[in-house]
């Protein structure tokens, strides 16, 4: 039976795929891409598919498998071939915050992949599947979180004019909202309450999600920069929904490292 976090992933990868082939470029999540990379188009195309094929192929029980292990591995490449060696060249804004929503994406996959690696056959779970994966996975989860924190802080003048005006303290607001991804990625990566830091980050992206963007569709004045914006917070709430699910043995105020997937 597939769990509510899992379905609603996949419905997501579904509808950001047919976003990118629509807009004949990389859907949101792959943005942004060099435009010096080779056959860009193409692996634009190719990028959009994986979104599509995998999350129809993770609702159906026949392919379910194998759709977590593309994803996954797809996913993986897409962090350490080219976000992470970008990042190394180029360390800005534009760098930096793509590679944590790669890397909180990463997380979500990898939960997938290993909830679903075959354990029951008399061998043990590979690397990738076991305790330690799983453990690896919820870090990549952390680490994802805290970039988007400093940014609450790092660029005050362009996440204070988000808040609506009748939550009154926009900077106060801002600051809320930046220690609070800070206090979820540490808690993630440190074992520190994690069910409870992945449960409330998780509802927190899905508040920012709408109460801020939802205004701003009513009011019809959202700019191309802020739909996409507007679809990635989708993606991220998604993802932390099904990392959040995976922490479903731990105790709600449990502390310690990872001891069983």
């Amino acid at each position: 039976m597939r769990s509510v976090s899992r379905v609603v992933f996949a419905l997501t990868l579904i509808g950001l795929g047919v976003i990118g082939l629509v807009k004949g470029d990389f859907g949101p999540g792959w943005e942004p891409v060099p435009e010096s990379i080779p056959a860009r188009q193409i692996l634009a195309y190719l990028s959009d598919i994986v979104y599509l094929a995998c999350g129809v192929g993770l609702l159906l029980q026949p392919t379910t498998k194998l759709a977590a292990h593309v994803l996954f591995i797809g996913v993986l490449l897409w962090l350490l071939v080219l976000r992470l060696p970008w990042l190394v060249v180029d360390p800005q804004v534009n760098t930096w915050w793509p590679a944590s929503s790669t890397s909180i994406i990463l997380a979500a996959a990898w939960m997938i992949y290993a909830s679903l690696a075959d354990d029951q056959d008399g061998h043990s779970p590979s690397f990738f599947a076991g305790g330690t994966g799983v453990r690896i996975g919820r870090i990549m989860f952390g680490l994802g979180l805290i970039p988007l924190g400093l940014a609450h802080f790092l660029y005050l003048e362009a996440t204070a004019p988000l808040v609506p005006a009748w939550l009154i303290w926009p900077v106060f607001w801002s600051y809320f909202t930046g220690a609070a991804f800070i206090a979820a990625g540490l808690g993630v990566i440190f074992g520190i309450l994690p069910r409870l830091a992945a449960a409330l980050v998780t509802l927190q992206l899905f508040l920012l999600t709408f109460v801020v963007w939802t205004p701003r569709i009513i009011a019809g004045t959202m700019s191309a920069f802020q739909w996409n914006e507007f679809v990635v917070s989708i993606l991220l709430t998604a993802c932390a929904c099904v990392v959040a699910e995976s922490y479903s043995e731990t105790p709600w105020f449990g502390v310690g490292p990872l001891k069983q997937a």
